[in-house]
């Protein structure tokens, strides 16, 4: 009897504890994001599983602002640009510029609020000669099909070990007039994977050492040779004419592609592939308050940059803005920039300088030249260089300074390094407290790299440098950076979107009440 009581007392002892534990702990509907916050995540995430490519990524940004009433310029031809106006253009497909034009700009007084961001991340990209020269050696052996592929960026690259891998990017066609034209692909269904080597067969030291040769370890398999032919299907020949660069392509991968364009394959004369991830975003965490995804460095900038200069362009503050807002989203950032489409391209210079000159066109008072004004205006001007920034990771905690380790779902972090990886200086990181301060949005996050460890860099040096421009870097704070598959936080989303729409509504107040030397 009496260990019957002692079980019952224990039992009671027990419940009260959990009954004062449910109390203690918050409800999942308590903290979760509003429904608001949640939302913008989701966007965030549909408009990144539209965007495997920069191509995609660029295209997916036009649609939006054309939607938005932009007007879509031709770089070939005179630009007529005027106050009120919203424009954008696109450079090699793959980078994509945004500009909107207060209603109250005048050549005399104009800046520009300038948010730079990148399309690109690191991936496996499709050689120009897909079919593995030693293919036919490997097909006896293996029965399986590769496709040759080649490290673009630095990646995380055992992270694409063991993925389910579509193909997307563009595509040259060849019409029936003779003419020419690009054509966006993908292909969702998990045509490539590459296949880690299985435990039984790795030494201890290998398993240690956990290493990836590029060359030879992150090839993918396309297709069974033996399908293929009990498929009518030749790998290393094509139908028909083909000419020398289809037949140096694996068959089964032309006619995917081909499916996907909606042509023919004696139709495709070229074209610039990509791997990705056919796993989509998710939510993540145990109130929804992380999201899960591919490219979130840095296509969740683009997103949140654009939905800002769209947000800003409807908000009373563009009725008194005297100033032009500019998008500028580059490819390239990845592998430095250095392309024809790149930041360290003139591509931006080319733009503001039109812009700027199209505007005087109306009439300026000023009694400057077009060079000297130009100038004057950039003196005005400031660059945001939006990127992601490394949050403290739970299990790594030693590799961020403990003053500066930035956390998920706290805010915009503002990363600054004294040797110029990054941009940010005391001045513009004022201005950046300051624009937050005012915004009664949360203080920016504090981010600069140990002195032993190495720094990345972003688009904020290069353009800092080619023009001379007051700039800050600033990012969204994130783990898993360059992994096939990243991490961050859902309410920086929605914090960062919120401070960019005030530093474009507010910038030139803020500048004005800025003492300067």
């Amino acid at each position: 009897m009496r260990n019957i009581i002692m079980r019952t007392g224990v039992l009671l002892t027990i419940k009260r504890s959990l009954a004062l534990s449910a109390r203690r702990l918050p409800s999942p509907s308590s903290v979760a994001p509003s429904e608001a916050i949640a939302r913008r995540g989701r966007e965030c995430l549909d408009f990144i599983d539209a965007s495997p490519t920069p191509y995609h990524c660029v295209d997916v940004v036009g649609a939006r602002l054309a939607a938005a009433g932009f007007t879509r310029l031709d770089e070939a031809e005179r630009w007529q640009i005027k106050p009120g106006g919203l424009y954008y253009w696109t450079r090699h497909e793959g980078t994509i510029i945004a500009i909107a034009v207060g209603k109250k700009a005048t050549p005399e007084k104009t800046a520009f609020k300038l948010l730079g961001g990148h399309t690109d991340s690191p991936v496996l990209k499709v050689r120009p000669v897909a079919a593995r020269a030693d293919a036919a050696a490997k097909n006896k052996t293996t029965a399986l099909e590769q496709v040759g592929v080649e490290c673009y960026g630095g990646g995380l690259w055992h992270t694409w070990l063991d993925r389910d891998l579509g193909v997307a990017g563009r595509v040259v066609v060849r019409r029936a007039d003779g003419s020419f034209d690009q054509v966006l692909v993908r292909d969702d269904d998990a045509i490539c994977r590459v296949p880690t080597l299985c435990i039984h067969l790795q030494t201890a030291d290998e398993r240690k050492s956990l290493t990836v040769d590029k060359e030879k370890d992150l090839q993918p398999i396309l297709c069974s040779t033996a399908v293929a032919q009990l498929s009518g299907t030749d790998i290393n020949s094509q139908e028909g004419e083909a000419d020398a660069w289809r037949k140096k392509q694996p068959a089964p991968l032309l006619q995917r592609v081909a499916r996907a364009a909606g042509v023919d394959v004696d139709q495709i004369v070229d074209f610039d592939l990509t791997l990705f991830d056919v796993q989509k975003g998710s939510v993540g965490g145990a109130f929804g308050e992380f999201v899960l995804s591919s490219r979130l460095d840095d296509q969740a900038a683009c997103y949140v940059l654009t939905e800002s200069l769209l947000a800003h362009v409807k908000h009373e503050a563009f009725a008194q803005d005297e100033d032009v807002s500019v998008v500028a989203l580059f490819d390239h950032e990845e592998i430095g920039s250095a392309s024809a489409s790149g930041a360290g391209s003139p591509v931006l210079g080319d733009a503001v300088e039109r812009v700027h000159k199209a505007l005087r066109a109306n009439g300026a008072e000023d009694g400057l030249d077009d060079r000297e004004a130009l100038a004057v205006a950039m003196r005005r001007s400031m660059l945001l260089s939006v990127d992601q920034a490394h949050a403290v990771h739970p299990n790594y905690a030693h590799k961020h300074d403990g003053a500066h380790a930035p956390r998920m779902n706290h805010g915009l972090v503002i990363k600054t390094n004294t040797n110029q990886r990054y941009t940010t200086d005391g001045v513009t990181g004022f201005l950046l407290r300051e624009t937050a301060r005012r915004a009664g949005l949360p203080a920016p996050q504090e981010f600069v790299v140990r002195n032993d460890c190495p720094c990345g860099s972003t688009i904020g040096p290069i353009l800092a440098a080619r023009w001379g421009i007051r700039a800050a870097d600033v990012g969204l704070p994130q783990l898993s950076m360059h992994s096939i598959r990243e991490m961050m936080g859902v309410h920086d989303i929605t914090l960062s979107y919120e401070f960019f729409g005030a530093f474009l509504h507010d910038f030139r107040a803020l500048d004005d009440a800025f003492r300067k030397e």
